[in-house]
């Protein structure tokens, strides 16, 4: 039995004790049966109307409690919806109490989650508000009234972040720009002059307004004082460079331009104003010295031609450079020619740079040609030898390395100027050529003077019979001299001479005088005789060929291949004949004059 039925039998055993006590106090009372029954009445209505009252406020609380519940479930309802969050599932076999208690809990957690949604929402409008005003951009797109999602809070926040960063990256590119602001109006001695210059300059950084437009034009003035200062410094520059000009051009003196050195460097205003007025007094003082101007002038145009490589043409073109006529046009003339050739050169420097680097190793690889080709070189002890012919070596792989280098950088060039490039009048390769062509001509013709000198020297040794020698350390033993010499003709001297006596002077060999085989014709000369009037061998060529001497003493003197026995002059001593042929030919030039030489050509003229 159920503890509530055990109670209402109890409520009734209790009613019943209770009437049956009041009737026993009645009957004790001797109250009579018919006010008993009236008694009982009404303890029976009193029972009554007190039950069916606790009944009715039962059966209210039971509406209480069925209204509640139906008014909860519909607020959830609607809450649910409002967070969207899924509807609540009613647990089932619950009492009408415990249910409208869920019911209500839940309703207050969701009312709860939407008041903190709520107040989290109020939070990041407000700072999206003040992101707004301070970036003026455009608010993030919600509805304040509306209960916002979990995911629609998540990015509202995530906006908000973003627009933190954007701030504080805005600001730093405001205090970095307002920063090189103040630094160029302060070189350019500038004032603010709008309201947004003082905004910025003058005003709180944390009230500048960081809208993009704000930003845009904060990068716009910078921009502009940036070319304002750009201006200035060029304009300076090329005042610079005119006073330059000037002071060169005018000689002016070195505490002139120390004076103005201040002003050679900083650009403000006051430097500019400063130079400007140097500038204006310069050119006054030069339409003083328009002669002495126009002179340093010229003397630059002829720099800038041998730097450019004018031909005689392009030169004699600029007919103002032969004037007389001094006159401030005259001048004017000069100036723009000298501007324009350096704007030439600076155009082309490279390709003149290249022209020169080859010039220079074309000049240096001649001069170690020619130096190649000295016999003095040999006579060298420090090295230098072997580092001229290293030297040599590598011009002689780098010239023409450069050649091709030129050449393609000149076609490249010529490609877009569509122009000629050229070189004292004429295109590089074609002048590179002729160069080349010039320098195997110079050595041929060296190589056809050293076969006439050769060719020469071999004549002259036949005819007077000389002993050639190259410089060498160690000396030729056993050169014989014939004792006797015939007079003959001088065709058969020189062919028999050819046959039979001279030999390969290369390699520090001998060319000897006529061979040891004298024509029947030819006169005896007695060996212990010096013929009359020749002067005798001089001490120090006796001394110079000591060897020969030794071997040759008391021999025949050696003659003249073409000697007679009615010119004793025409003998000479073998003492004579140096160690080298140039020692031969001064000490032949002392012993013999020009008249014994005539009458030797003319007998063997005579003779043939």
């Amino acid at each position: 039995m159920r503890k509530s039925e055990v109670l209402a039998a109890e409520s009734v055993s209790c009613l019943n004790k209770a009437l049956c006590h009041l009737k026993d106090i009645w009957e004790e009372i001797g109250i009579p049966e018919d006010q008993r029954l009236q008694r009982t009445s009404v303890v029976k209505n009193h029972i009554k109307s007190l039950l069916e009252m606790m009944i009715k406020e039962e059966e209210s609380l039971k509406t209480r409690l069925v209204t509640s519940i139906q008014s909860c479930r519909t607020e959830m309802q609607k809450l649910c919806l409002d967070l969207k969050l899924p509807v609540f599932e009613e647990e089932g076999g619950i009492s009408m109490l415990q249910q409208e208690k869920n019911i209500r809990t839940q309703v207050e957690a969701l009312m709860k989650e939407k008041s903190q949604r709520m107040q989290k929402l109020k939070v990041l409008l407000d700072q999206d508000q003040d992101l707004c005003d301070i970036l003026c951009s455009m608010p993030y797109g919600i509805v304040p009234d509306s209960v916002p999602s979990l995911e629609t809070l998540e990015n509202f926040s995530q906006h908000i972040a973003n627009q933190n960063a954007e701030k504080a990256r805005r600001y730093a590119e405001f205090t970095d720009i307002k920063k090189h602001i103040i630094v160029h109006m302060e070189q350019l001695d500038h004032i603010p002059e709008n309201s947004f210059e003082k905004d910025v300059v003058c005003e709180d950084e944390d009230s500048f307004c960081l809208s993009r437009d704000n930003i845009t034009s904060l990068k716009l003035l910078l921009c502009q004082l940036e070319e304002r200062k750009a201006e200035r410094e060029v304009m300076c520059e090329i005042h610079r460079e005119k006073i330059q000009q000037l002071w060169d051009r005018l000689q002016a003196p070195q505490e002139e331009r120390e004076a103005f050195n201040e002003h050679m460097v900083s650009s403000r205003k006051r430097n500019l104003e400063a130079l400007q007025a140097e500038v204006q007094r310069l050119e006054e003082l030069k339409l003083l010295n328009i002669r002495t101007v126009t002179d340093n002038i010229r003397s630059e145009v002829a720099v800038f031609w041998e730097k450019c490589f004018f031909s005689t043409e392009q030169r004699q073109a600029f007919a103002p450079y032969f004037s007389e006529d001094f006159s401030e046009e005259l001048l004017s003339l000069h100036d723009a020619e000298i501007q324009r050739l350096r704007q030439h050169y600076e155009e082309h420097k490279e390709l003149f740079d290249g022209v020169r680097q080859w010039e220079d190793s074309w000049r240096l690889y001649r001069e170690l040609e020619k130096k190649a080709t000295d016999p003095t070189r040999f006579t060298n002890r420090g090295g230098n030898l072997l580092k001229e012919e290293k030297q040599r070596s590598e011009l002689h792989k780098s010239v023409p390395k450069l050649e091709k280098k030129l050449k393609a950088e000149i076609d490249a060039w010529e490609g877009e100027q569509a122009r000629e490039f050229l070189v004292n009048g004429q295109k590089f390769l074609q002048y590179v050529e002729e160069q080349w062509e010039l320098h195997r001509l110079e050595k041929e013709k060296e190589k056809q003077e050293r076969h006439l000198k050769k060719s020469k020297q071999t004549e002259e040794d036949m005819l007077y019979g000389t002993a050639v020698r190259t410089p060498t350390k160690r000396r030729l033993l056993g050169i014989t001299t014939p004792n006797k010499t015939r007079k003959f003709n001088a065709t058969s001297s020189i062919s028999s001479a050819t046959s039979n006596s001279t030999r390969s002077v290369f390699g520090g060999t001998v060319c000897r005088s006529p061979g040891p085989r004298p024509p029947l014709s030819a006169n005896k000369v007695p060996a212990s005789r010096t013929p009359v009037g020749v002067k005798p061998p001089q001490p120090r060529l006796q001394g110079c060929n000591k060897e020969n001497e030794a071997q040759l003493k008391g021999t025949t003197p050696l003659s003249g291949a073409l000697l007679t026995p009615a010119s004793p002059h025409r003998n000479f001593s073998l003492a004579s004949v140096a160690s080298t042929y140039s020692e031969f030919v001064r000490d032949l030039s002392k012993a013999t004059d020009a008249k014994i030489q005539h009458n030797i050509l003319n007998s063997t003229t005579t003779n043939h």
